[in-house]
């Protein structure tokens, strides 16, 4: 078994859509280097709409990928192959999970409950991701992944160094390569895992704050209370 944390960013801010920026080399040093730190074995480079290969240390292996930006929210695409570049808003979630396919990469939704719908597409992704800014909805994200008979991974969404394998992803292959990741998850030979420390948890707090007030969490329409008497007592 892989630790891969499947969701990471090498820089500390957004912005320069669709392109690398000269911090994003050192960025991926810092990010491999608490990788190794943390006792991971992998971690994947999703920046926002572009893909670059970026050097890492201590023996990390990475694995490339991109945060692609659809029209309904943002898709991972993990695997050997990413595409180099991807429009804002420019592809709909089918037209993702097909050019990840065509490329033998995996698709993934990401966060599916902030600031996306992509949860709603009827679509062939390969895994649903437990989100390391908003673990609490692991129990959400489970009953997704059931309903649509796939599995469930873990990525960090790291933006710090700091923030490296707060989630993360249990794999099952004989090497860790891009390849054997994405076989694995389509195979379902992998579990998503969350780090309970201490800080991870108190950012988490952070993020949820500034994320309701972005207006940016949902909730899924189970977990929403119905209106009204309830039955028998009208």
């Amino acid at each position: 078994m892989f630790a891969v944390d499947l969701h990471t960013h090498t820089r500390f801010f957004h912005g320069f859509s669709s392109r690398s920026t000269p911090f994003d080399p050192v960025g991926a040093v810092l990010l491999s280097a608490v990788a190794r730190h943390r006792g991971l074995d992998g971690l994947a480079l999703t920046n926002h709409d572009y893909y670059t290969p970026l050097p890492v240390v201590g023996g990390v292996t990475a694995i490339p990928g991109i945060e692609v930006s659809s029209s309904r929210g943002h898709v991972l695409v993990v695997g050997p192959d990413p595409p180099v570049a991807t429009r804002v808003d420019g592809l709909a979630p089918p037209e993702v999970v097909e050019l990840a396919h065509d490329r033998d990469c995996a698709a993934i939704v990401a966060h599916p409950y902030r600031n996306s719908t992509v949860r709603e597409v009827d679509a062939d992704f390969d895994a649903i991701e437990v989100n390391g800014k908003h673990p609490r909805t692991s129990e959400w994200v489970r009953r997704l992944a059931d309903e649509h008979d796939i599995p469930v991974v873990g990525g960090s969404d790291a933006h710090y160094p700091v923030e490296v394998g707060r989630a993360f992803t249990r794999v099952e292959a004989d090497r860790l390569t891009p390849e054997s990741v994405v076989a694995a998850i389509r195979d379902g030979r992998v579990e998503a895992r969350v780090d309970d420390w201490l800080p991870h948890r108190l950012l988490r707090r952070l993020y949820r704050y500034v994320h309701a007030e972005k207006e940016h969490l949902d909730r899924p329409e189970w977990k929403t209370p119905g209106v009204g008497a309830p039955p028998g007592e009208r």
